[in-house]
């Protein structure tokens, strides 16, 4: 039965490995299709909590959320299922682009295939910065710290590091402060 479970686990983020494509901002409709809505394995709102954990933590989003969605659920071997099931599908693509595409890169066929596939990774991005806002604009705490974040970022080009750690400072003490209240 064990087994089973790391076969789920793995095979889960097998198709979001092998759907995701354009980083993992495109990886988050799928991972709330599978992980939420269909193996109920978390809540919407972990899923952007352990998203935005996997946004500062070093490495590839998709690998770190695999990595502590595996181990929060079996551990160790979890852990590695999951980013194995993650990291297998790019893996394999990879290998084979690499094998073929040095032949073909400068066809004009594959540069506009390339160009329209940029375009859709946007859409995607698109569409997962909406489903991590709707979970932002319904609270006014997390709301404001998102406009200054943006606005830090987009007037000053401040670095994402200081953005996210004052951010979770904030967040830290302005909703503490207000569940004691």
């Amino acid at each position: 039965m064990i087994v089973r479970r790391y076969l789920e686990l793995f095979w889960s983020f097998f198709k979001i490995g092998a759907f995701t494509f354009g980083g993992g901002y495109t990886m988050l409709p799928l991972i709330q299709k599978e992980i939420v809505n269909k193996r109920k394995w978390a809540t919407e709102e972990e899923v952007i909590d352990v998203f935005a954990l996997s946004q500062v933590a070093p490495g590839a989003i998709a690998v770190n959320f695999s990595v502590y969605t595996g181990h929060s659920m079996l551990g160790i071997p979890g852990a590695l299922a999951a980013v194995f099931g993650m990291v297998l599908p790019s893996f394999l693509v990879i290998s084979i682009i690499a094998a073929f595409l040095a032949n073909f890169a400068d066809l004009p066929a594959v540069q506009h295939a390339f160009a329209g596939i940029r375009v859709a990774v946007g859409a995607l991005i698109l569409d997962a910065l909406i489903r991590l806002l709707r979970g932002v604009f319904n609270k006014p705490i997390p709301l404001v710290i998102c406009i200054i974040a943006f606005l830090a970022s987009v007037i000053f080009r401040t670095s994402p590091i200081p953005l996210v750690l004052a951010a979770g400072l904030a967040g830290f003490f302005l909703l503490r402060k207000r569940k004691a209240s």
